[in-house]
């Protein structure tokens, strides 16, 4: 639990390495089955802000990576990810793969919205990640519980 907590105080460092650095090693933990559902809830509530008020865009991507990771262990509910779609429209697409990916991870037929208009994009991979994102919401059980990143 150590590590977690240096982890959550280094996504405030200065250093945008550091930063980077944390929101990995949150993300190994959130691969991992040690944390259980209130605390994997306040990591990723932690990474959601951090994806979203994030300068350096590798920072970004990580945090967006380790929310990602959270879903392999634990269902979330759409009301703690949905913060990101505000910055969706304007996302890299990698980021954008990244927070479609989350939407549809949370099988909440509420984030169905948030993702269609992406499924119209101009770029042919945020169109894909969106029409997987979308299945995955109607889908009875998950296809496959690992996200590859």
């Amino acid at each position: 639990m150590n590590e977690m907590f240096a982890a959550l105080e280094a996504l405030t460092d200065r250093d945008p390495n550091r930063r980077d650095v944390a929101a990995d090693v949150l993300g190994d933990l959130l691969r991992g089955t040690t944390l259980d559902a209130d605390t994997t809830r306040l990591v990723v509530g932690r990474l959601v802000s951090l994806a979203i008020n994030e300068p350096v865009i590798k920072v970004r991507e990580s945090a967006l990576n380790s929310i990602s990771e959270a879903f392999n262990h634990h269902s979330l509910p759409l009301d703690l990810v949905e913060p990101l779609t505000a910055d969706m429209p304007t996302m890299e697409r990698e980021l954008l793969e990244h927070a479609l990916y989350i939407l549809g991870a949370t099988h909440d037929p509420l984030a169905s919205p948030l993702i269609e208009p992406f499924l119209h994009h101009p770029d042919p991979e945020v169109r894909e990640e969106a029409r997987l994102a979308a299945a995955e919401i109607t889908a009875t059980k998950p296809e496959s519980p690992n996200h590859n990143s």
